[in-house]
């Protein structure tokens, strides 16, 4: 099994492509001013960090979030410098590499406790008494 923080932590600088562009966040008038938000490219189809099954797994797992192109696209523009949104950009794709290589736990199916069961079984009947208590009586 491989571990997702492995995955994770190595080094894929390299093969981001970063682009700035003005941001709509925080900064009022300077905001017009300065490109402060930033986009993280990453196209895992041609990854030379990522093996060939690693890339398999993560084309799939991404399928709906890769671009016509391949291009796996992140922003970050909460920040007003350039320089904190490109370390929260790599933060996100970090945990992005992580969740895509976790693999969730699978679910136990349970059942309810017997005092559970008995008390849906007691308002049930409370209910359909107070609805029969409604009807008007009947003539024979």
């Amino acid at each position: 099994m491989v571990d997702p923080e492995k995955i994770a932590s190595r080094d894929y600088l390299p093969e981001l492509t970063f682009t700035t562009s003005r941001s709509s966040g925080p900064g009022g008038q300077h905001v017009n001013k300065l490109e402060t938000r930033v986009t993280l490219k990453f196209k895992p189809s041609a990854s030379y960090v990522l093996t060939e099954e690693e890339k398999a797994h993560l084309l799939l797992k991404w399928a709906n979030l890769l671009t016509n192109e391949g291009f796996f696209v992140i922003h970050a523009e909460k920040h007003r410098t350039q320089l904190r949104n490109k370390e929260e950009v790599i933060g996100k794709f970090r945990k992005a590499i992580i969740k895509a290589f976790t693999i969730p736990k699978p679910r136990k199916a349970t059942k309810p406790g017997k005092a559970a069961v008995r008390k849906r079984l007691e308002n049930k009947k409370k209910l359909s008494e107070k609805k029969n208590r409604r009807k008007p009586p009947e003539l024979d």
